[in-house]
């Protein structure tokens, strides 16, 4: 979920963009959104509900204009919606988790210049940094007597190095030591490079201290951290496996004395078994996985087992959905769930024995910037529900729910938004034109469209593309299709065969077939869009990121309707892209099956570099150069490639930025920015349109 702020001249980066023609985003009327807005948006996330429901702790984000970074404090909103700060300073405040008696916040922060655990005493005010930590923690969890905490931090290891240089004089000045690796697993897209070490969990007294480590060996222990009733052991999930770079997902779950050290194995099967969650009476642990087939896609299902590990049951083993995160019932008589359906999100309240029941819906809006689902939830001890809130016109709120009825508690974005005018978001049912399999989609429409198209106005439209590919729109705030619309598009996005939320068969679709007949699926969106009317079939354009640049490379090589395409952090060669992708034993084993030497042919058949002697839609390239998932490789190899073919084309690099593109502010500002000139210059009606 990533996030920005900007001034319009920061986000032009090193090279500015030139709005010369009469298209401009300049033009753009007082009311709507501009790029610059970016930084006075807002959203809730990280919360934590008190056990009567009364009062709900936030960390409240806000793009710090500058320094170009996203920050965040802590504050608290009641019932009653009386919001007041908790924590403050121009720095991130994240992770607040109530001590079991509520007397206390634990919190992590940067306020010193490294991610550190804080403390607050919520009666008296005061605040004390508790650790001095070399890493950033992270799952910080209370024990359930209150006397510790636990977290887990990365730990330094040696690095290897085989070969050391002699003869070196004094005060000479030689250069950097050599790197040597021979880790399989050894890069992370927004990592980098990864130093020598694993993730380990520790434990902190509540009194501050030095952390114990817990754990121990060339194993990362990372995840959600639960404890024990009596507060004695703590359960994680961990891949312990010697050949675990291999076997990415197979992690078990484990539980570890606090005393002694001694671990003991609960669960033992080929697939994730993570997220460990002990019940409220210490009986029970709830944990999500599933068996790992191999597959592009499998159900995340919900299971318990006792305490002890042995024999486990899945409560969803009938629910075509995959169970996103989990929270136990005070009474211990089941379990509150999060899932994404039809490119929503829901809370749903699964029994231990019965039927599952929904308790909340329109939870989201946490991407800002493009309509991803997926949002954040916590239950108090009488049921009461918080979930940040899902609007397709607003980023993240905070609301609560018990029965019937929620109640909205936080509107951060008024005073940035309430004055503008905003793109109306509408669904769109269809059916693709390959197989008749029903596409849900959704259509942003620009301000002042319904009297634009009364007055015989015919606009254009920007098809948006979802990565992933197993991923899934919905109708939640996207700063990206705002920005667009506000300029005076159509935008539709759509969920095509392979996403998410509609069911395991769904996504299987393009299981060792991707991309394919997803391509129908977002022609017949874009046919479909254009039979409600008041689009210009002349003014077509197209863009996507990660999977979605891969589709519209995809598209640009077996169409020409489109008049302009960007193609943002795409995989252009299946081949290049499993030999230089960080996580590429993943990549080969579940997305072909076979290595890239073993059936070359089926990676070239869906590669859109095999296609490229097709194109002629003027493509524009957009990529972070410290991208590990989709490494600037892939997009170089295009661009050139389209060079050679005499196809005009750019390439846009973003400096420094990993995969999501918005590691800062601007980054966002500049994306957007390059989409709408590129397509601004191949409108052909540039010379006579303006924006409304």
């Amino acid at each position: 979920m990533n996030l920005i702020k900007k001034s319009l001249a920061l986000a032009m980066l090193a090279a500015p963009i030139a709005f010369n023609s009469s298209y401009s985003l300049a033009d753009t009327a007082k009311n709507t959104l501009k790029l610059e807005d970016v930084f006075s948006l807002e959203y809730a996330s990280g919360l934590d509900i008190t056990n009567d429901g009364e009062t709900v702790y936030f960390v409240r984000n806000y793009m710090d204009i500058q320094n170009d970074k996203k920050r965040g404090n802590i504050w608290k909103v009641t019932k009653n919606k009386v919001m007041t700060p908790v924590t403050n300073g121009l720095h991130a405040d994240y992770s607040p988790t109530l001590s079991p008696d509520e007397s206390k916040l634990a919190y992590i922060s940067t306020a010193s210049g490294a991610a550190q655990i804080h403390i607050k005493w919520l009666n008296t005010g005061q605040t004390g940094q508790m650790t001095h930590l070399t890493g950033s923690p992270s799952n910080l969890s209370w024990s359930p007597d209150g006397k510790m905490l636990v977290f887990s931090q990365f730990v330094k290891g040696t690095p290897k190095s085989p070969v050391n240089l002699s003869g070196k004089p004094e005060g000479a000045k030689w250069a950097d030591s050599a790197i040597f690796i021979d880790d399989l697993f050894y890069r992370a897209d927004g990592a980098g490079y990864i130093p020598a070490g694993n993730s380990q969990i520790f434990v902190l007294s509540a009194d501050g201290g030095t952390p114990r480590q817990l754990t121990q060996g060339e194993f990362d222990h990372a995840g959600s951290i639960s404890w024990s009733r009596d507060s004695k052991a703590i359960v994680f999930s961990a891949n312990l496996r010697p050949d675990s770079d291999l076997e990415l997902t197979d992690d078990n779950v484990y539980k570890v004395d606090v005393a002694s050290g001694d671990m003991l194995q609960l669960t033992d099967r080929i697939g994730p078994d993570n997220s460990p969650l002990v019940s409220p009476d210490g009986k029970l642990i709830a944990y999500l996985g599933y068996d790992e087939k191999y597959t592009n896609y499998e159900n995340t299902q919900l299971y318990i087992m006792d305490a002890n590990g042995g024999v486990s049951r899945s409560l969803t083993s009938e629910f075509d959905r995959s169970v996103g995160s989990i929270k136990w019932a005070s009474d211990s008589k089941g379990l509150y769930l999060s899932y994404d359906d039809k490119g929503e999100t829901y809370v749903a309240y699964q029994p231990l024995q019965g039927e599952r029941k929904i308790v909340a819906d329109k939870v989201g809006g946490l991407a800002f910037g493009r309509p991803y689902s997926g949002g954040e939830f916590d239950v108090a001890n009488n049921g009461t529900v918080a979930f940040t809130y899902s609007n397709p016109q607003r980023p993240a709120d905070i609301a609560i729910k018990k029965g019937d009825k929620a109640n909205l508690l936080t509107q951060l974005n008024e005073d940035a938004l309430a004055h503008k005018d905003i793109a109306s978001i509408k669904p769109l049912n269809l059916k693709s034109s390959f197989d008749e399999l029903p596409i849900q989609a959704w259509v942003a429409y620009p301000p002042g469209f319904e009297q634009g198209k009364k007055e015989g106005k015919r606009y254009p439209l920007i098809l948006e593309i979802h990565g992933g590919p197993v991923a899934n729109y919905g109708p939640h705030f996207s700063t990206e299709i705002q920005l667009m619309a506000a300029q005076g598009y159509v935008v539709v996005y759509a969920n095509p065969r392979g996403s998410d939320s509609y069911g395991k068969d769904f996504a299987q679709t393009i299981d060792k077939n991707y991309p394919s007949q997803d391509y129908d699926d977002l022609m017949s969106t874009v046919d479909a869009v254009i039979a409600q009317g008041a689009i210009d079939e002349q003014n077509l354009f197209v863009t996507g990121g990660s999977g979605g640049g891969t589709l519209t490379a995809w598209i640009v090589g077996h169409t020409e309707r489109f008049t302009a395409a960007v193609v943002a952090k795409p995989v252009i060669n299946w081949y290049s892209f499993v030999l230089t992708s960080d996580f590429y034993p993943f990549f080969y084993k579940n997305w072909f099956g076979k290595k890239p030497w073993e059936a070359q042919d089926l990676y070239m058949k869906h590669s859109p570099i095999s296609y490229v002697g097709n194109v002629t839609t003027p493509t524009m390239l957009l990529t972070g150069e410290s991208d590990h998932r989709t490494p600037i490789s892939e997009t170089e190899q295009y661009y050139q490639a389209l060079k050679l073919q005499g196809v005009e084309s750019a390439m846009v690099r973003i400096p420094g930025a990993s995969h999501g593109i918005y590691a800062r502010p601007s980054n966002l500002m500049a994306k957007v920015g390059y989409i709408l000139w590129w397509f601004d210059e191949h409108r052909t009606d540039k010379d006579t349109s303006k924006s409304e």
